[in-house]
């Protein structure tokens, strides 16, 4: 059986961090709606806080699409690089449908 694709997703900001705060409240909607469909498995602030880290399941179109609607890519603030890899280990149901 084929291991899922997996995504890493390393956002980094391009803004001052108080520009940042004042979109948190929406970037946290938009991350509560992921994660709800099974979307993204996990995210997180990178420390220091620069940035951003979501693991990612799904078909690419549709992370790609999910990049573009964050708050933080829509205002600007944030470049995303998006990391594709094959999980061979993890825990059991992380990363399953």
């Amino acid at each position: 059986m084929a291991s899922p694709t997996a995504f890493l997703l390393i956002s980094r900001y391009t803004a001052p961090l108080e520009r940042i705060q004042e979109l948190v409240p929406a970037h946290r909607e938009f991350l509560q709606e992921r994660l709800a469909s099974g979307l993204f498995v996990v995210s997180g602030r990178l420390v220091p806080w620069t940035g951003g880290v979501i693991v990612a399941r799904g078909a690419r179109a549709e992370v790609e699409a999910a990049v573009a609607d964050d708050p933080f890519t829509l205002a600007g603030v944030a470049e995303t690089e998006i990391v594709e890899f094959e999980p061979l280990w993890g825990a059991t149901g992380l990363l399953s449908a």
